[in-house]
């Protein structure tokens, strides 16, 4: 996959903060608490500076002055941890709802997409994206971004009081704010592609994980365990390098950020002493904007704090938001994928199918460069039997890929009773087909559940009736549980041969007229095979059928044979016109059966 263009990230600010909106009965209150909580933490330092200016006084200690300078200043403190402790709580909140609402809109999104998406992406990718890039974004989104939104009050209420206590002592933030501001700016920029490297190369390391673990028992049996794990320590010290080097130089803004803040702070401390010298000797007359006290200079400190916390607080969170930004770049990118392009206006709902299939000069290619089949025609009245054959990668599941219309034919146009299938709805078209692949897939749940997938509502009577066909009963019979056997993650406990079986049983629950088998019978062994073939006769009886078949055995019986070559069909017939010829068909069952 190509790295998509690089664009500006500005238009990641309103879809971002919708999710908080979406959620405003929490995000409300969460901002309200953090702003009071705030707002009593700026009063805090006002009621320490009346208390030191009401002990230092020439006229003697005010203790009434002190005590209740001491108690507003415990109380203000005290309710802004229990406000501090009431967000916790709201944001936990906020951020599981978020959480739920990105992965729900995520999900629902790849489901409307089309197959060539997941032809073109790796799973692992994928599920990085669902899990990893949305907590991610989560995390800045229900604890970041409130706590800025709050800090920025923090920032403004501190510099409002530090005018009210000596504005000439601001001059010391004229020159290092603006130091913080663009060395923080110049390193965000540079942070962008670094964050950016990293999520992509956790993708690929999660792609390559998931497709491996699949594959566990094929690498051992090749003992190529050594070479895999050796291809990933590669793209796991790639990962590793690229979280490095996004952590390193993301973790030198903090450290410098809070180095000039503290320089602002001896600033102020030195500033503040000249001016509580000049004032203590009359130098500097009360009421001056020169004049200051040492309850003054203690408040302007701690609001200097206040005022350059946050800024560091920004720049310690900047690599979190490059983080959470390259990772919502990621969501979006697939939420804004082009679903199934939608059924033509006026498409009509496939209704009473016979089963008549003619396709007409069809030419289609997965990329616009390569044309995997070449003016394909064939026809097929209802109830009889199409057979594709040929060699692997001659085009044979292009062909199904294009009857159930996971994609469209670039011309050409193939027909369902008589109607363009470009004209019917995509749902009542795939509805119309029941399909056995050769790559099997069972979900966690109920053997019972699984065989029902097809069709919501089938009774226990009928279940059996379809497993007793295809040969699978006597086999849950012997399960402990029966049919409630739970089936663990893609039916990893039980056999291959056994999985296949699930799903022919499966495929004949739904009263389909339309039926696709893509070697169906691969992964039985041959008696298994033939105890099959007598039940997928009878599931086969008054339906059209297309086989895709390498065992030519299991295709004799086809009312029509076609041989695929090349995206071609070089040859047609039934089995025993195609051996007469003589062609590439009889050489291959002589390749089988000789």
């Amino acid at each position: 996959m190509t790295e998509p263009k690089k664009k500006s990230r500005a238009h990641l600010f309103p879809r971002l903060f919708g999710y908080l909106l979406q959620n405003w009965t929490l995000a409300l209150p969460a901002v309200a608490c953090s702003l009071l909580a705030n707002y009593l933490a700026l009063r805090g330092p006002q009621y320490l500076g009346q208390g030191i200016d009401a002990i230092s006084l020439e006229n003697g200690v005010q203790l009434d002055v002190v005590w209740a300078s001491f108690w507003r200043m415990l109380l203000c403190y005290g309710c802004s941890a229990v406000l501090a402790y009431l967000l916790t709580f709201l944001m936990t909140n906020l951020s599981q709802r978020i959480t739920y609402r990105m992965r729900k809109q995520l999900f629902e999104t790849l489901t409307t997409l089309p197959v060539s998406y997941f032809d073109t992406h790796p799973t692992g990718d994928i599920v990085s994206r669902i899990s990893y890039d949305i907590d991610t974004v989560n995390s800045s989104l229900s604890t970041d971004l409130v706590q800025v939104l709050s800090s920025l009050f923090t920032v403004f209420g501190a510099l409002y009081f530090m005018v009210r206590i000596s504005p000439p002592m601001l001059l010391v933030f004229a020159v290092t704010l603006p130091i913080s501001i663009v060395f923080t700016r110049l390193k965000a920029k540079k942070l962008q592609p670094l964050f950016r490297k990293r999520s992509r190369k956790l993708g690929e390391l999660n792609g390559y994980a998931e497709e491996m673990l699949s594959g566990a028992k094929t690498i051992g049996a090749y003992h190529q365990s050594e070479t895999v794990t050796a291809r990933f320590d590669e793209r796991n010290l790639d990962a590793v390098d690229a979280y490095y080097k996004a952590d390193y130089y993301g973790a030198v803004i903090g450290p410098s950020v809070n180095f000039v803040n503290n320089l602002s702070l001896s600033l102020v401390m030195i500033f503040g002493g000249v001016l509580l010298l000049l004032s203590g000797n009359g130098t500097v007359a009360e009421g001056s904007v020169w004049f200051m006290t040492a309850g003054g200079i203690a408040e302007f400190v701690m609001y200097s704090r206040k005022f350059a916390g946050p800024i560091n607080e920004f720049a310690n969170i900047i690599s979190e938001f490059q983080s959470a930004f390259t990772a919502a770049e990621r969501i979006f990118r697939i939420i804004d994928e082009k679903p199934e392009a939608p059924d033509r206006p006026g498409a009509s709902v496939l209704s009473d199918v016979r089963g008549e299939v003619v396709a007409k000069n069809i030419f289609f290619g997965y990329s616009p460069e390569k044309t995997v089949l070449h003016n394909l025609s064939f026809a097929t009245m209802p109830g009889k039997t199409v057979a594709i054959v040929g060699p692997t990668g001659a085009g044979k599941t292009t062909i199904i890929n294009l009857l159930m219309r996971f994609y469209d034919a670039d011309s050409g146009e193939i027909t369902v009773d008589g109607q363009e299938v470009r004209d019917l709805t995509r749902d009542s078209l795939r509805l119309a087909y029941t399909m056995v692949l050769q790559d099997t897939w069972l979900f966690y749940g109920t053997i019972f559940e699984n065989i029902t997938y097809g069709r919501e509502g089938a009774t226990m009577e009928e279940v059996v009736q379809a497993a007793k066909t295809a040969g699978i009963h006597s086999f849950i019979e012997r399960l402990p549980q029966g049919y409630e056997t739970v089936l663990s993650d893609d039916g990893v406990n039980i056999s291959k041969g056994q999985k296949q079986l699930l799903t022919i049983a499966r495929a004949m629950l739904p009263a389909s007229r339309m039926l696709i088998l893509d070697e169906a019978t691969s992964n039985v062994d041959s008696r298994t095979e033939r105890k099959i073939q007598d039940a997928m006769s009878a599931l086969m009886q008054g339906r059209t059928c297309f086989v895709i078949a390498h065992r030519l055995s299991t295709i004799q019986n086809a009312d029509l044979i076609l041989v695929v070559r090349d995206g071609d069909v070089v040859e047609r017939g039934t089995h025993e016109e195609l051996l007469r010829q003589n062609g590439f068909y009889a050489s291959l069952y002589r390749s089988q059966f000789s």
